[in-house]
């Protein structure tokens, strides 16, 4: 019985264990709503709160990585949907809630709601491609169901105006948020069907929150859009917005300003090829004209060369050119003539012996200057040699030897004394140093070490 004890008895870290499995494995994926409270964020990115309610609280904890991931950012005191999975920190022995999703309490139910609709209206096939109908090419009157007062409508316009849409444009006022919204727009379409100006319809607005943006979710509006007889643009928000009456449209436009660039892009097509047409005729009829300018004139100079009286001017213009060929010919004939004299003048004074004299004083010139520039190179290569010594006795001369520590000593009459025997006690000397003299006088009169 005693070892049956022993059998049964765990450790804290195996009853743990056992907890964090059988916690872990019953409550993966789970849904909770409740107040954010104590909430940190450490400098590791990581955040630690409470979950909490009226009567309990629940720790949690949101890891870098699913932070980064999330839409709203948590603070005390927010109502939030949190979704994740229990777990057991082991050496505290808490339990804990991993929260892989957070959202606003009140965009969660939205969202719950919005997910709902859509299934529901696509199994209705409202969604469904095959009814949506194509736009047309050219719209030539416009309905744009929205706020009037928005900067949706502004923005619209601008995009229309600034691409020189040609078109009429008829706001259709509405309510695009808030209570009774979805119902006003839903009776605008009625009314611009009822009217039967349109070409094309657009319902839209500006971006804004899940909330804001609720009125095009609701169901009214969206089977309104989904049977209206018109062709209808859905224009709702911002680019990452979607709405249900997206889905339902005949087109999405991602804003209302996209909408209206799609609205005028066949027009500015339509006017582009309108251009390229205007040219090509433009430039055919200019060609043609040319063509028969150019044909005309041949026929006129035809007419005219089988005229008598331009055959007697042709037959002039002969003789006037055969006249010129014959004095051109001539004139060269004397000049060959002349040419050839001049040549066999200038032979015969190559020859003579002025010429030959001549010829032989250029080449004396000619040896007597190589001559001078031969003794200039020598004259230069002396004079380089003689600086190069120069520059060498510079290097010995007294200066250079005082500038490196030495002294020069002289009696007052100038002579160099170069031993000490040369001096004589009390005998004043001038000693010399690189930077000037200065006058001694002996007063030892030892003998100097050897």
């Amino acid at each position: 019985p005693a070892m049956d004890m022993d059998d049964r008895i765990e450790t804290i870290s195996q009853l743990t264990r056992r907890i964090k499995t059988t916690l872990e494995g019953g409550f993966a994926g789970v849904w909770v709503r409740g107040e954010i409270s104590n909430f940190r964020r450490q400098s590791s990115g990581h955040s630690y709160f409470s979950l909490k309610d009226s009567g309990s609280q629940l720790p949690a904890v949101l890891f870098r990585g699913d932070s980064l991931r999330q839409t709203v950012q948590p603070r005390d005191g927010m109502q939030v949907v949190a979704y994740g999975d229990l777990s057991v920190y082991e050496p505290r022995g808490n339990y804990q809630m991993i929260v892989r999703v957070l959202m606003d309490d009140g965009a969660g139910r939205l969202q719950q709601e919005f997910e709902r609709l859509k299934a529901k209206l696509a199994a209705d096939g409202l969604f469904d491609p095959g009814r949506k109908r194509a736009l047309p090419v050219m719209p030539r009157i416009i309905g744009f169901i929205t706020s009037p007062s928005g900067a949706a409508v502004r923005d619209f316009i601008r995009i229309l105006e600034r691409r020189h849409w040609r078109g009429r444009l008829i706001i259709l006022p509405a309510r695009v948020q808030g209570a009774g919204a979805a119902e006003e727009m839903a009776a605008m379409l009625q009314t611009a069907e009822r009217l039967g100006l349109f070409d094309l319809l657009v319902i839209g607005r500006g971006g804004g929150s899940l909330e804001d943006l609720w009125a095009f979710n609701e169901e009214l509006l969206v089977r309104k859009v989904a049977a209206c007889a018109l062709p209808v643009i859905s224009a709702v928000g911002h680019e990452i917005d979607v709405s249900l009456v997206d889905f339902a449209a005949d087109r999405r436009a991602e804003t209302p300003s996209a909408a209206a660039e799609l609205i005028s892009s066949a027009f500015i097509r339509c006017g582009e090829r309108w251009e390229t047409a205007r040219r090509a005729l433009h430039t055919r009829a200019v060609d043609g004209l040319a063509d028969k300018k150019r044909r005309v004139a041949d026929q006129g100079a035809r007419l005219r060369l089988l005229s008598p009286r331009q055959r007697i001017e042709r037959h002039w213009l002969r003789l006037d050119d055969l006249a010129n060929r014959l004095q051109t010919r001539a004139a060269g004939e004397a000049r060959e003539r002349s040419s050839r004299l001049l040549r066999l003048r200038a032979e015969l004074e190559r020859h003579a012996p002025a010429q030959r004299l001549s010829w032989h004083r250029q080449q004396v010139a000619n040896l007597r200057s190589r001559f001078e520039r031969a003794c200039a190179a020598v004259l230069r290569e002396k004079r380089d040699r003689w600086t190069r010594g120069q520059h060498d006795l510079s290097t010995l001369s007294p200066d250079a030897v005082l500038r490196r520590g030495f002294a020069m000593v002289r009696d007052t009459e100038g002579r160099i004394i170069s031993r000490r025997v040369e001096t004589t006690p009390g005998q004043t000397l001038l000693t010399t140093f690189a930077d000037g003299d200065i006058r001694v006088t002996r007063e030892d009169d030892r003998p100097a070490t050897p």
